[in-house]
């Protein structure tokens, strides 16, 4: 096993395993196992939810008991907003999963069930858990839908299988000007502002223009962004000696 089984336990409406079928596939997970669907399985309302994500659900496995969905798991996480006055470690999603990926790397098998959609899981199945994932959620209001509770798991599991960075800079067929650019542009702006007249008066004229050469070089331009402040300039001074 190189991923944790995720576990509807007694899950009621077939939508909601759609949806979970669905968050799961969009992290890459795909080991659904089901325990008593409340409306018999299959169900074609799971099927329409899933959209492209059927196949976790053609090839979901189906238990008629808790005990039989958690028999080859070494490790059980039980998802609840409420501890149930339960004696077990209480980890957010994203410990939770880094903890799963440290125990799949050591040969373990784990499960983390979901309880059904009206009370969630009861404590007869939060007892077989070895820990418990609570959601940081507003205490006035905790309940999640059970789609959304697996997405929000699946989502903490998939940030590290992808290794994706938090903040990426999307270049839209471009790339960052270099310096002499930007400098070839500072000195554009300044010839023209020159002869309009802006370094006024003469004697904070060289400040003037040093802030305006450090205002060049705070802003991280594209390629792009300095051939169109020059066309613009360009233009400007055009219409000035058209006189329109």
């Amino acid at each position: 096993m190189t991923q944790p089984a995720f576990i509807l336990i007694r899950p009621q409406m077939g939508e909601n395993i759609g949806g979970a079928a669905r968050a799961m596939w969009n992290f890459g997970l795909d080991r659904m196992r089901i325990t008593s669907p409340r409306d018999g399985w299959p169900n074609p309302k799971a099927d329409a939810m899933a959209s492209g994500a059927g196949r976790l659900l053609d090839e979901a496995q189906i238990f008629d008991s808790t005990d039989a969905a958690l028999a080859d798991c070494d490790f059980v996480f039980a998802t609840t907003a409420r501890h149930r006055d339960l004696t077990k470690p209480v980890m957010t999603p994203e410990r939770a999963m880094a903890h799963t990926r440290n125990l799949i790397a050591e040969g373990k098998k784990v499960g983390v069930m979901f309880g059904p959609e009206r009370a969630g899981l009861e404590n007869e199945d939060i007892a077989r858990a070895n820990a418990i994932i609570s959601v940081p959620v507003n205490p006035e209001f905790a309940s999640l839908n059970l789609a959304q509770c697996v997405l929000l798991t699946a989502y903490e599991w998939g940030q590290e299988a992808h290794d994706m960075p938090a903040e990426s800079m999307e270049m839209a067929k471009t790339e960052f000007a270099p310096q002499h650019e930007v400098a070839k542009l500072a000195e554009h702006y300044e010839e023209r502002l020159d002869q309009a007249g802006f370094f006024f008066p003469e004697t904070k004229a060289e400040s003037m223009k040093l802030n305006l050469r450090n205002f060049w070089s705070r802003m991280p331009m594209t390629r792009v962004d300095v051939q169109t402040l020059h066309g613009m300039l360009r233009q400007m001074v055009r219409w000035k000696e058209r006189g329109d």
